[in-house]
């Protein structure tokens, strides 16, 4: 009798194992060899279409990490610009994969079954976008002023709690559409756009006279903008794990450009950097359990590149953002940050 216990709770423990690491959704990706992501439409640095209309930027290139992970191809991406609202709608009816495009990371948000808040890309807060001729240096001088902010979003909730703590008279010009609610803000119809800083960032260039316009020093929220998918244990892991394996290669200074040089030198390379790349490493083992190409890790750094590569690549130093990483939260711990690489071992 113990020991026929004993083989049904192996059984049932086999089969409960084997239920965790199924995952309906990434079998759909594998099986139609394509990784549905959605991004902002028109957001400079994040997400823009370039002259063949492929999406470029920042968030971009997290969903072609996840499809460089899965399908061993970053370009079997199949990236689509969508409204903030209709993404989260999106993903809930199960018309995407995944969202890439500064979702911020909420309690009731993550209580939605709907929905899986999977990794935050960016520790980001929000802020306020004004005219230069409007002569304000802080939300303080607000008083009175008319906000636009997009429906749907934490910044109403945000503009509710640091207005009404403060006793400030403010209205708001509700505008779901992005495109809509610029105009109204350039054309003089708003005094203020609320946003998420990077963003106002980005919608900045938008303008036509983009020194025009200042972002004030106030930054009245925290806003973790993280990667969403569907509720999928196996999908979740893979897209996970991927961001990490972005974050530990910045650990070791390991690039899209020199990891070809690395992984034919790994022999002397520090023992972290084999856990990456060796063909009997640590990433080799999760690619078993995870249902990933083996040499999953490696396409990722290969084809999309470290963390900080990401960045410098889209909002950097050499770019109209001019952005100091290691000035920022989302440096590494190491540097002051807080992005923090787990452990691949």
């Amino acid at each position: 009798m113990k020991k026929l216990l004993s083989s049904a709770i192996l059984l049932t423990t086999s089969v409960v194992a084997s239920s965790a690491i199924a995952g309906p959704v990434l079998d759909e990706i594998k099986s139609n060899d394509k990784l549905v992501c959605l991004v902002n439409p028109n957001s400079p640095g994040f997400s823009v279409p370039d002259s063949e209309g492929i999406y470029q930027g920042f968030n971009t290139d997290f969903c072609r990490m996840a499809a460089a992970a899965i399908l061993g191809d970053a370009d079997k991406a199949d990236i689509r610009g969508i409204g903030f609202s209709d993404s989260m709608k999106t993903l809930v009816a199960d018309g995407a994969h995944m969202a890439s495009r500064s979702i911020t990371a909420t309690g009731t948000r993550d209580a939605d079954a709907g929905m899986a808040f999977v990794a935050t890309t960016f520790y980001d807060g929000q802020g306020f976008l004004v005219p230069a001729s409007l002569g304000v240096e802080s939300a303080a001088e607000l008083s009175g002023a008319t906000v636009c902010a997009e429906d749907g979003s934490t910044t109403l909730l945000n503009i509710a709690d640091w207005f009404g703590d403060r006793n400030i008279a403010y209205r708001v010009e509700n505008i779901a559409d992005k495109t809509a609610r610029l105009e109204a803000f350039f054309s003089g119809k708003c005094d203020v756009y609320a946003s998420d800083v990077t963003a106002l960032l980005s919608d900045r260039l938008l303008s036509e006279t983009p020194e025009a316009f200042t972002v004030l020093p106030d930054v009245i929220s925290a806003e973790p903008l993280t990667l969403v998918t569907q509720p999928d244990q196996a999908l979740e892991a893979a897209v996970f794990w991927a961001f990490q394996v972005m974050l530990n290669a910045d650990q070791f200074g390991v690039t899209s450009q020199n990891i070809d040089e690395v992984v034919a030198d790994l022999d002397r390379q520090p023992k972290g950097v084999r856990r990456l790349f060796a063909s009997d490493s640590a990433t080799a083992e999760m690619a078993g359990k995870l249902g990933l190409p083996k040499d999953w890790a490696y396409q990722v750094i290969r084809q999309v590149g470290a963390y900080s590569e990401v960045f410098e690549r889209h909002l950097g130093k050499e770019t109209a953002f001019g952005i100091e990483l290691n000035e920022t939260a989302n440096a590494l711990t190491s540097n002051g940050g807080q992005m923090y690489a787990y452990p691949i071992r």
